[in-house]
């Protein structure tokens, strides 16, 4: 579905109405193959999700539903971003108590989240032997991880140099 190179699109100039299309494009699929329901307010959910590279707290996303007829109650918001994370399509980021679309739904990925702690993007990267050193970590403690967020607080290559 993606080429290795399309993790690092997130703080590069790309075509991002491109990106969106391909990540919904796949999500639809993914959620088919699943036998799930793609409703309205799920998929509002994932475009305002795909709207730029940042993670979005459950407000900020309520808000943009809201201003979209679909009501102002928490749960809303809550509901469909709970069925994004248990589908696969978008991840939830501890650090920033918010939520980030998957770039990648449907694949086999050991992603590690990379936050610009100054503009707030968010990079999703494939890190594989990030994760296989946790699990080999724990394995030797006796302890099997079953779910990991890994997040690096860091400066995007804009905010590094200053161009913001």
């Amino acid at each position: 579905m993606h080429e290795d190179s399309d993790y690092g699109e997130t703080f590069a100039p790309h075509d991002h109405a491109a990106c969106q299309s391909r990540a919904l494009a796949e999500a639809e699929e993914w959620i088919s193959q699943q036998g799930a329901r793609m409703t309205p307010v799920r998929r509002r959910t994932l475009e305002i999700l795909l709207e730029t590279h940042r993670a979005m707290g459950a407000y900020e996303v309520l808000d943009r539903l809201a201003e979209d007829g679909f009501g102002r109650q928490p749960p809303v918001a809550y509901r469909a971003l709970e069925f994004l994370v248990e589908h696969g399509l978008a991840h939830r980021l501890q650090r920033l108590n918010a939520f980030a679309a998957c770039l990648h739904p449907g694949e086999e990925h050991a992603p590690v989240f990379l936050i610009c702690r100054k503009c707030d993007k968010v990079a999703e990267t494939s890190a594989p032997a990030v994760r296989n050193t946790l699990h080999d970590a724990a394995g030797e403690m006796g302890f099997t991880v079953e779910r990991a967020t890994i997040e690096a607080l860091g400066l995007c290559p804009v905010c590094a140099e200053g161009r913001e």
